[in-house]
């Protein structure tokens, strides 16, 4: 007897791919109030000094990193933390591939190598940089004296940039330097505040703290 074709209800459909996350669109050229408003934002923040952090991942054709200072505490409940990635930057396809990435916070005396993962189309991962896969395969700088590896949580398109929350998996401090500060287009260090006795939390976020001023050098 000839077979019949089942019905087209009882053949199996085809699973749709996974739609890409949406990016943020390019932005018309802006207007001269616009273009006001964004060096007035620079020269701001040119005045306001940042940690320094490099940042890694796995890429499809090695381990990819950059400088950043835009990297915060977020939330000690869960632990997460945020930072921020040019739209336009070459690390985006990677950053939307990973699932989790390492941040390493700089000390006072490396700021060659934050040069170094500042600069366009530097290799970045050759001597003299020193660094090791991770158990989880995430690049490590090994120089670092704090490093968190984080669980890309959420990449959010926030006008030309992408914002990204991590959650912290695991973390280590080797040991206490002085940290490495970003600051009016150069590199300082900052010598840390003298506390009384045990912190006490402010009215801010969860990097407040009281306690007496530290001292700024260059």
């Amino acid at each position: 007897m000839p077979k019949h074709a089942p019905p087209r209800s009882a053949l199996p459909r085809p699973t749709p791919p996974r739609p890409a996350p949406s990016r943020p669109s390019s932005p018309p050229a802006p207007a001269a109030e616009d273009r006001g408003a964004a060096a007035a934002l620079r020269g701001a923040f040119r005045r306001h000094a940042a940690g320094v952090t490099i940042v890694t991942m796995n890429g499809a054709d090695g381990p990819v990193g950059f400088t950043a200072t835009s990297v915060a505490s977020l939330s000690q409940s869960p632990p997460l933390v945020s930072l921020s990635l040019s739209a336009g930057s070459s690390i985006v396809p990677t950053l939307h591939a990973a699932d989790t990435l390492v941040v390493h916070l700089l000390s006072h005396d490396q700021h060659e190598l934050a040069a170094r993962f500042a600069t366009p189309g530097a290799d970045r991962f050759a001597a003299p940089t020193r660094w090791r896969p991770l158990g989880t395969g995430e690049p490590l700088l090994t120089d670092a004296a704090v490093w968190l590896r984080c669980r890309i949580r959420e990449r959010i398109p926030a006008g030309d940039h992408w914002l990204i929350v991590a959650e912290v998996v695991e973390s280590r401090a080797e040991r206490s330097d002085a940290p490495l500060v970003y600051h009016d287009g150069g590199y300082g260090t900052f010598v840390g505040p003298v506390t009384d006795g045990a912190p006490t939390p402010g009215e801010g976020d969860l990097g407040i703290r009281a306690s007496r001023p530290g001292r700024p050098t260059p």
